[in-house]
């Protein structure tokens, strides 16, 4: 199978050009700082096994989106299945042996946003970031492949339980 010499560059482009989603999808399936690199890596891997087959009648990012969500969801539920029994060591326990206090710190509405994506399932940890990314319904329904008033509903619900969330702090 001959490859396109343009392959490498052309991919690399729009990889370039697209990177915020992938930090994206990252940030909401990874706990640390190291199982973000790995997971970037590894949907980038995905990526570029898929490149050869894009569909250019789709959207770059609505393509990369499915593949990165998908990836990071079997990651998820890989890493899950493999650490079962183990107790999860946060970040912030790293923080204090470095001698930081995280007491001190005070949490903006951004870490307040992601540790409440954090408790939602993989399929609404994904809707929900697809639509802070300002992806439309029609989008959201190609890349998760569901319903557009399947993603109209899940969307409103999750609204709900956010602005909820967001009261019981004090941040509404």
């Amino acid at each position: 199978m001959s490859r396109d010499p343009t392959l490498p560059a052309g991919f690399l482009a729009l990889l370039h050009e697209h990177r915020a989603l992938l930090y994206k999808v990252t940030r909401v399936f990874g706990r640390s700082a190291a199982e973000r690199d790995d997971l970037a890596q590894e949907a980038i891997v995905h990526l570029w096994r898929a490149y050869p087959r894009y569909d250019e009648l789709l959207r770059f990012s609505t393509w990369m989106y499915r593949i990165a969500l998908n990836v990071a969801i079997s990651w998820r539920r890989r890493e899950r299945t493999q650490t079962q029994h183990l107790v999860p060591l946060g970040e912030e326990l790293f923080e204090i042996a470095d001698g930081a206090d995280p007491l001190g710190i005070e949490a903006t509405d951004l870490a307040l946003l992601y540790a409440s994506i954090e408790q939602f399932d993989d399929l609404n940890k994904a809707l929900l970031l697809l639509y802070l990314d300002g992806q439309s319904h029609h989008e959201i329904s190609l890349v998760l492949g569901i319903s557009q008033t399947n993603v109209a509903t899940k969307i409103g619900r999750l609204k709900d339980r956010l602005r909820e969330q967001f009261r019981a702090v004090g941040h509404l």
